[in-house]
């Protein structure tokens, strides 16, 4: 099949890129700056999303667009542009993606959009969140929701909405994050360590967006494994497998997150349960169901 991929030079586009390209698919990317080469095979095309400005020539022969484009979360401090700039990024790309489709001839059949489990809010007591519960009531709910919505409308065209957990990655996603104080023999846990992170390896995501492309799912699917994990218990499990006991165990105090990383602090302190039961049930089978699998891939325990 060809795709065509936006956001594909971030961290999940590159990784999913060169997974299509493995399985014998065709991959274009749309991207501000377009580069010739970069990939063998891999074609760039030009978009400018707040412009509402692509080049057309983009969609020829394109089976499924794959639309990953959005400012990056966890990329800067919230202030009330950087704050714009991530809500802009997701509806202007959206917006620019439905109009086009629907005003020029194409071959699209359908779309796999990403959306994210910040759609949710935090945890309620005893609940674990589906796809039908509604959003919550904060920033990034109220981003996932218009998010979604951005690409809603589109004539004669599938839509599949993957909303991600915490992706985990050797190369990118939160995963070196979580790593980086080891450098230090520090084991950092944040506020009290209780809080669930609901979680998939980055190898899951490139499954499941073939999965979902080779099933023709429409709707909302949740991207999580099947066994999220605690922010104790995943802090734990890595400085192990690093240091084996040659670590301090500090907890990073709530009032000092909230201070460094200001509002989205909020965001690491938060607590989301998610079920993956959905697309479980559509017949998706996860290669890291559990953070110890997942750990066997990204982190192989050495012999002591």
């Amino acid at each position: 099949m060809q795709f065509l991929i936006t956001g594909g030079t971030g961290f999940v586009g590159s990784m999913l890129t060169a997974y299509l390209l493995r399985r014998g698919h065709t991959v274009h990317i749309l991207t501000r700056h377009p580069k010739t080469n970069t990939v063998p095979g891999v074609k760039h095309f030009a978009w400018n999303p707040e412009l509402q400005e692509i080049q057309l020539s983009a969609l020829e022969g394109v089976d499924y667009i794959i639309h990953l484009a959005g400012a990056g979360v966890a990329d800067k401090r919230w202030n009330k542009k950087y704050k714009q700039e991530i809500l802009n990024s997701r509806v202007q790309s959206g917006a620019l993606l439905r109009n086009t489709l629907n005003n020029h001839p194409h071959t699209v059949q359908g779309i796999i959009s990403a959306s994210a489990i910040g759609y949710y809010g935090p945890d309620k007591e005893g609940h674990t969140f589906t796809e039908q519960d509604p959003p919550g009531d904060n920033f990034l709910s109220d981003t996932c929701k218009v998010w979604e919505e951005s690409m809603m409308g589109i004539d004669r065209v599938q839509l599949c909405t993957l909303r991600f957990g915490i992706i985990f990655g050797k190369d990118g996603g939160a995963f070196p994050k979580f790593m980086a104080p080891l450098k230090y023999g520090l084991s950092a846990i944040l506020g009290n360590g209780k809080q669930v992170i609901s979680w998939i390896h980055i190898e899951d995501v490139c499954r499941m967006i073939e999965f979902a492309v080779q099933h023709n799912l429409n709707g909302v699917y949740n991207a999580v494994a099947p066994m999220p994990a605690t922010n104790r218990y995943l802090t734990i499990e890595i400085s192990h497998r690093i240091r084996k006991n040659a670590y301090i165990p500090i907890h990073v105090p709530a009032t000092l997150l909230k201070l460094v990383l200001g509002e989205s602090s909020l965001e690491v302190l938060k607590s989301t349960t998610v079920s993956s039961e959905k697309i479980s049930n559509a017949g998706f089978t996860f290669l890291y169901p559990s953070i110890k699998a997942a750990l066997n891939d990204l982190l192989p325990e050495k012999d002591s």
